[in-house]
């Protein structure tokens, strides 16, 4: 098996700053304690703490190998009779040199062992969650293809033997299903968006109030009958955002109350400040949350928890989109059940206070 010497002894300047941390600390620990102590015996144990401080945040071998190194010649030079002068002969040496190079490899080995660990498991489980997600995908998109392929077979068949009642009746039942893997799309496509730039995310502050009637309007097309009531504070309220992303998250959160909520027949949508966060409600007034489904939405298993609501439609991708959309840009969000009936799911962003507060 060949070694891959740059994974083993990986060279950056910020494992390079750690270790220059840790070895002054250690030398600054040392000099006021002298000033107490005329001893040298607790010299060695502070720097070894600093090898091994710097062996367990750094990555490879390489920064810990050397900090045992510049740690012994620390001792010799700075700590050790006769002062600023190096003494080789100095019984025990050697000992003190592999203690300290055995400690640093040791600690080394152990923690890139557990980052391994770390990223297996992160891959294993993120793979589990694409798994699912193609799954309730191909579930939701299987539903409303075939329904649209059947009326279209039968209008095609013989339109004439149903009334322009039911002609029209079975047009708006295709329309419903295109409109539906119509969002589907702009689902997974936000999924693709935020997978790809999490870690550029355009925030820009955005009024909120602006954002809630856009997401509004959006939703009032698919469902004109909706009643939807919006409570923003007076002031207006700036909060960094990617507006289409967190448009997309309420349009979410308020078709899963109409269609998963169960003789839902109002929603509230509402924005407020709470210790430095913004955070947006959207309430209806059905019959809440099962408690079971409930525990699965607030542990983030939300593809798990779609099928027990909905055979016919997934609530969990649409919830797994709002996830991962308020998580990339640093929030939570968390669902809840009301103490009169109802369910409201929340989402919180950090806010800019200087913004707000001019």
């Amino acid at each position: 098996m060949k070694l891959n010497l740059k994974a083993l002894f990986p060279f950056t300047v910020r494992d390079g700053l750690v270790m220059l941390f840790f070895l002054a600390a250690a030398t600054l620990l040392c000099c006021v304690i002298r000033i107490f102590d005329s001893g040298n015996v607790y010299v060695s144990m502070i720097y070894l703490l600093a090898v091994l401080l710097t062996s367990r945040f750094t990555n490879g071998y390489l920064f810990g190998i050397l900090s045992s190194v510049a740690g012994v010649l620390c001792v010799n030079y700075i700590f050790t009779f006769p002062f600023f002068e190096f003494n080789m002969t100095m019984a025990g040496y050697p000992i003190t040199i592999i203690s300290m190079l055995t400690v640093s490899v040791i600690t080394s080995t152990m923690t890139t062992q557990i980052k391994q660990q770390e990223t297996l498991k992160a891959t294993a489980e993120k793979e589990k969650m694409r798994s699912d997600l193609l799954r309730a995908i191909s579930h939701d998109l299987r539903t409303p293809l075939t329904s649209i392929a059947g009326m279209s077979d039968m209008l095609m068949e013989d339109e004439q033997k149903f009334s322009p009642e039911e002609r029209l009746e079975i047009h708006k039942e295709i329309r419903e299903d295109a409109s539906w893997l119509i969002r589907m799309v702009e689902n997974l496509l936000s999924i693709t968006r935020i997978q790809e730039d999490t870690k550029t995310l355009d925030k820009i502050p955005e009024a909120a109030e602006e954002i809630i009637s856009h997401a509004v309007l959006r939703l009032k097309k698919y469902y004109p009958e909706a009643s939807v009531t919006v409570s923003v504070p007076q002031k207006i309220l700036f909060v960094p955002m990617d507006c289409v992303l967190i448009e997309q998250v309420l349009i979410n959160l308020m078709e899963n109350s109409i269609r998963h909520g169960k003789c839902a027949t109002e929603l509230k949508v509402d924005v407020k400040i709470e210790s430095g966060w913004a955070r947006f409600t959207v309430t209806d007034n059905g019959f809440g949350f099962q408690k079971e489904i409930l525990d699965k939405i607030n542990d983030g298993e939300f593809i798990a928890a779609s099928q027990t609501q909905d055979n016919n439609r997934n609530m969990g991708i649409g919830l797994s989109v709002c996830s991962s959309i308020i998580k990339a840009h640093g929030g939570v969000m968390k669902a809840e059940n009301g103490r009169d009936g109802g369910a409201f799911v929340s989402f919180y962003l950090p806010l800019d206070e200087e913004e707000n507060n001019e």
